[in-house]
């Protein structure tokens, strides 16, 4: 997300006419608009808009009213963000039961470390029950249950909240609730998932027992983009780890865990630097971008890698890599 844009977000059922509607609008007070993406699924329609508002002919609280009364004429919901009027970039963590990816959220977050800049706060922790209600209230956060008590999600509440705490980024840090298109679609290319598994490999529930089942050697994980296909999002970083021989669930779960945590922060601060696009369904560094992160393995696995035999070229067979023609 370019921080100097304007987003504006329409949510509601698909009727003729309606980006025609919304973008007159915006041309007649003089936006530009930069980016235009827009789907349906489900018969939820979603339009994101990044716009340039540098020449508003008008005032933000006179744009923010005709677009509601527009939405309200359409029967849509339409949410106007400026960046920039604050710092800050909020997170919202939502959460279930593990405490290993939200308590490395609300750590760095405590140490001024979330965000390169400083600049981002997690202002409010959501779950879909009420375990962790007790580490919200240790690091001062205020914490909501949405949940039915069985896990199934109030979703208009959580949209509420979202809304309320106005939220610019959603950290799913082991939340074990499928989000609908109502939410996606609201916030698509803002909710960064972690799964325990080397996406696209063991997506769903129980990857960890998926990949003991499968009998892998290397298991992993992976922080992503959230679609409303499930785990197929735009993959950001993953982290790798061995299996032992006969390992256990609960040996593999341990061994992932820390890895974890530890690629959904690297995948919040990548998103908050601003230093990652998604193209064609495909995450990519921004060029130009210099960033601090691993993406995939470490820097002593990648020196570890055989670098022969390769086709087509000849080997040195005494250094074991491809021997220099020149």
């Amino acid at each position: 997300m370019t921080r100097e844009l304007t987003e504006i977000t329409v949510v509601g059922g698909d009727k003729t006419g309606l980006i025609a509607r919304v973008t007159s609008l915006l041309f007649e007070r003089s936006i530009n608009i930069e980016d235009l993406d827009q789907a349906v699924r489900d018969g939820v329609f979603r339009m994101t808009m990044r716009v340039d508002a540098a020449d508003l002919d008008t005032s933000r609280g006179e744009l923010r009213r005709a677009l509601a009364e527009l939405g309200r004429e359409l029967d849509v919901d339409i949410q106007v963000r400026f960046p920039s009027d604050r710092s800050a970039r909020r997170i919202a963590l939502l959460v279930t039961k593990e405490t290993h990816a939200p308590e490395a959220l609300l750590d760095a977050e405590a140490a001024g470390e979330l965000a390169a800049d400083g600049e981002a706060e997690i202002p409010v922790v959501i779950g879909n029950r009420g375990d962790l209600r007790s580490l919200a209230e240790r690091y001062d956060k205020p914490f909501y249950d949405v949940g039915d008590g069985k896990g199934n999600t109030d979703e208009k509440r959580l949209l509420d909240l979202l809304a309320e705490y106005e939220v610019d980024l959603l950290a799913l840090a082991r939340y074990m609730r499928i989000l609908s298109p109502e939410v996606v679609f609201r916030y698509e290319g803002r909710i960064i998932n972690v799964h325990p598994s080397l996406l696209p490999a063991f997506p769903g529930a129980e990857a960890y027992r998926q990949a003991k089942d499968a009998g892998v050697r290397i298991a992993g994980v992976t922080a992503h983009y959230v679609t409303t296909d499930l785990d197929q999002g735009p993959v950001i970083a993953q982290r790798a780890f061995d299996v032992p021989d006969g390992a256990s669930v609960e040996e593999i779960k341990r061994r992932g865990q820390p890895l974890e945590a530890e690629v959904l922060l690297e995948a919040v601060r990548l998103h908050l630097a601003d230093a990652i696009a998604v193209h064609r369904g495909t995450v990519h560094l921004r060029e130009g971008v210099e960033v601090d992160a691993q993406l995939g393995l470490s820097k002593a696995a990648r020196e570890v890698n055989p670098e022969s035999p390769v086709d087509g070229e000849p080997l040195d067979r005494h250094r074991r890599t491809p021997a220099n023609t020149d």
